[in-house]
C-alpha cells in the first residue's frame, strides 16, 4: 500500500511517502521552491517524493492530510461564547476549513486525477495526533508517554498521550488560546525577530544574558495542577481576531501577537536590525528560562498520567534543543525520542503513520534512526553540472575527481585541518531543519575565530548564532557531560570543561554544544570524514552548519555550486568531485 502524507496550508508544508508502512521519501516544499518555511500546497514535494518512490499519483492508495475535520466543536463554541472574538478570527477558521475541503480538487487538478477518486482516498488526521504519531510510530519504542507542544493546530497547543503498540490514546489537551509556543513567539517578536520561525534565534541569544526578567515574563501565564497552564490574555492579541495569520502560499505571515501591556511590562520592543543590547540578551535568557520551567511542568503532568521512563516528544516546541537536553535532568523521563522534523513539517509523516497503524491496525516495524530521506544525485549528474558551469574555464575553481571514498575524506580532512571552510554535499538530503552531514558546511572546531569567519563571510548572520559539533558517537562521553547519542542534533549538553578550549568554535558562550552524534552505521561517509579528521588532529569533532546562505538548505548540485561561488567558502566536495578556489596550497 502506498500512502502519501501531507502537511498543507500551514507553515513548513511537506510530503512523505510510505510503502507498506516503511518510509521511502520525506521532503519539504521549501527545498524545491526555495522559500523558507513556505506555506500553501506542497506540489513539488509530493512530485519528488513519488519520483523517489518510483510511483505516480495514480498509484497512491491514501492521501493522509494532517488536518482534522470538525474537531473540538464544543471547545470552539465555549471559546466563542466566553471570549467574544471578532468576526475576523471566525473568518480565519472558516477560510482554513475551506482550503482543507478543497484539497481533493487541488490534488486532482495538480496531478491529472479524477476528483471523486481522490476524495475517496483522502484521510484526515488531526494536527496533534499527527505530531504524536510522527514521534511514537517512528521511535521503535513499543510503549511510551507521548507529548506534543507547539503554537496551535486544530485548536490545540498541548497533547498528552499513551503510545502502546499500534495505538496512541490522547489523555489530555490544552486548548486555544493558551500556548507555550505562542508565549515564546510573542517575546521573539518583541525582541525584533519578526520572521516566521525566528524563535531559534532567541534560543541562541539566551546564553549571553541572565534571566532577570523571568519574574515579569512569568506574569504572562499561570501554571496549573496536572501539568496544565493558562496565558494571561491581556498580554496577547492572537485570540481576539485583531490579527490575520496567512497560510495560503509563500512565507507564512504572523503579525505581532503581543499587546501594549507586554511593552509596559518588559519595556520597548526592539526595532528589527537594530543593535542587540544587554537588555535584549536578558529578555532572551528570561523567556528561555520561563519556557523550560513551563515545559518541564507539562512533562511532569504527562508522567503523572503515563508512568513510563520513555518519552516521545513532538511539536514546534520540541525544536528547543536547549530544553530538550535538560529533560532527563528535570523530569522522570530517561529515554527521549524526537524525530528530526518535529515541527509542522513532521505532521506529514505523522499523518501517514497514523493511518497505517492507528486506522489500518498494521503492526509496527519501521524505526527512524537517520534523517536521510530526500533527493540524491549521481557523480555523473554532478559532473554535468560542473561542466555546464564552466567554473574551471573561467578560473574560478580547480577541479579534482577523487574516486575512492577514503581518499575523498582524507583530502577533505586535510583542507579542514588547514583552515578551509568546506561545502559537503553527499548522498540523500536530510529530512527536517538540521543539516546532518549530507548538505553541510564543515570546518575546524579548534579555531576560536572560525565561528566569526563563517557568520561574517559565509552565512551573513547575527554574531551570536552558534554552530554545532558533529562528533563520532563513540567519543561523546569524552567531550560532553551526561549526553546521550542524538543523530538529529536536537539536544544541547555541556561541553566538558577540559574540552572547551579544544573545540571553541562549537562551544557556545555558556559552555554548551548542540551535538550531532555520528555513527558508522547511520552515516558511514560522514563518519569516515570525521574519523579522517581525528586521525590528523586527535579531535573526533567537526564544526557543522547548514549548507545555505539566508535561504533553504541547498537541495541540488546547482544550488550548492551557486552558494559556494557567492560566499567565501574555500572548498566544495560533491560526491567524489572536489572544487577548490584559487589560492589554496596544492594537496
Amino acid at each position: 500500500m502506498l500512502i502519501v502524507g501531507l502537511n498543507a496550508y500551514h507553515g513548513d508544508v511537506a510530503a512523505v511517502v510510505l510503502r507498506d508502512g516503511v518510509l521511502v521519501a520525506a521532503v519539504e516544499e521549501e527545498r524545491f521552491c526555495r522559500q523558507k518555511h513556505v506555506a500553501g500546497f506542497p506540489r513539488l514535494a509530493i512530485a519528488e517524493g513519488l519520483r523517489m518512490a518510483g510511483a505516480t499519483a495514480r498509484d497512491v492508495d491514501v492521501f493522509a492530510v494532517a488536518r482534522g475535520r470538525r474537531v473540538h466543536l464544543w471547545q470552539k463554541a465555549w471559546f466563542a461564547l466566553s471570549h467574544r472574538p471578532t468576526a475576523a478570527l471566525l473568518q480565519q477558521y472558516r477560510s482554513t476549513g475551506s482550503k482543507r475541503a478543497a484539497l481533493p480538487e487541488v490534488i486532482a487538478t495538480t496531478f491529472g486525477l479524477d476528483q471523486a477518486g481522490v476524495a475517496s482516498r483522502m484521510r484526515y488526521v488531526e494536527h496533534h495526533p499527527a505530531h504524536l504519531a510522527s514521534a511514537f510510530f517512528a521511535s521503535g519504542m513499543t510503549d511510551a508517554a507521548c507529548c506534543a507542544i507547539d503554537g496551535f493546530g486544530d485548536f490545540v497547543s498541548v497533547s498528552a498521550a499513551r503510545g502502546s503498540g499500534s495505538r496512541i490514546d490522547v489523555l489530555d489537551r490544552v486548548y486555544f488560546p493558551h500556548s507555550l509556543g505562542l508565549l515564546y513567539l510573542a517575546i521573539t517578536q518583541h525582541l525584533g525577530f519578526k520572521k516566521y520561525g525566528d524563535e531559534y534565534k532567541v534560543m541562541g541569544l539566551a546564553p549571553y544574558g541572565t534571566p532577570r526578567f523571568a519574574d515579569a515574563i512569568g506574569r504572562t501565564l499561570r501554571l496549573l495542577p496536572g501539568g496544565r497552564f493558562a496565558l494571561n490574555l491581556e498580554y496577547f492579541r492572537h485570540w481576539s481576531g485583531e490579527i490575520t495569520m496567512t497560510w495560503d502560499a509563500g512565507e507564512p505571515a504572523v503579525p505581532d501577537v503581543f499587546t501594549d501591556r507586554l511593552v509596559d511590562l518588559l519595556g520597548p520592543a526592539r526595532v528589527p536590525d537594530s543593535p542587540v543590547e544587554r537588555r535584549h540578551e536578558d529578555l532572551a535568557a528570561s523567556v528561555q528560562h520561563v519556557f523550560e520551567q513551563s515545559a518541564f511542568h507539562v512533562l511532569h503532568g504527562v508522567h503523572d498520567r503515563v508512568a513510563s521512563d520513555r518519552l516521545c516528544l513532538a511539536g514546534g516546541c520540541a525544536m528547543n534543543s536547549v530544553a530538550n537536553g535538560k529533560i532527563r535532568q528535570h523530569t522522570p523521563f530517561r529515554d527521549v525520542y524526537i524525530q528530526p522534523a518535529a515541527g509542522d513539517n513532521g505532521t506529514a509523516l505523522g499523518a501517514a503513520l497514523h493511518v497505517w497503524h492507528q486506522e489500518l491496525h498494521q503492526p509496527r516495524g519501521f524505526r527512524m534512526s537517520h534523517s536521510y530521506w530526500g533527493t540524491s544525485f549521481t557523480d555523473q549528474e554532478i559532473e554535468a553540472v560542473i561542466r555546464a558551469s564552466r567554473v574551471v574555464e573561467l578560473g574560478q575553481c580547480k577541479w579534482t575527481v577523487v574516486a575512492d571514498e577514503a581518499g575523498c575524506c582524507e583530502r577533505t580532512a586535510m583542507r579542514i585541518d588547514q583552515g578551509s571552510v568546506v561545502g559537503w554535499f553527499q548522498g540523500r538530503m536530510e529530512w527536517g531543519a538540521r543539516a546532518l552531514g549530507n548538505r553541510s558546511i564543515v570546518a575546524d572546531p579548534r579555531r576560536r575565530d572560525m565561528r566569526d569567519i563563517i557568520n561574517r563571510k559565509i552565512k551573513f548572520r547575527e554574531r551570536f548564532r552558534p554552530f554545532a559539533p558533529s562528533i563520532l558517537e563513540e567519543a561523546i562521553d569524552d567531550y560532553f557531560v551526561d549526553a546521550v547519542p542524538d543523530p538529529f542534533m536536537l539536544q544541547v549538553y555541556p561541553v566538558r570543561p577540559d574540552k572547551r578550549d579544544v573545540i571553541p568554535a562549537v562551544t557556545h558562550v555558556d559552555g554548551s554544544g548542540r551535538l550531532q552524534s555520528v555513527g558508522r552505521d547511520g552515516n558511514p561517509h560522514y563518519w569516515s570524514l570525521i574519523k579522517a579528521f581525528e586521525a590528523r588532529t586527535g579531535v573526533p569533532v567537526v564544526l557543522n552548519t547548514s549548507f545555505n546562505e539566508n535561504e533553504p538548505i541547498v537541495q541540488k548540485p546547482e544550488e550548492a555550486l551557486d552558494c559556494f561561488l557567492r560566499t567565501d567558502m574555500d572548498v566544495l566536495v560533491m560526491g567524489g568531485h572536489v572544487l577548490e578556489k584559487p589560492g589554496l596550497a596544492d594537496a
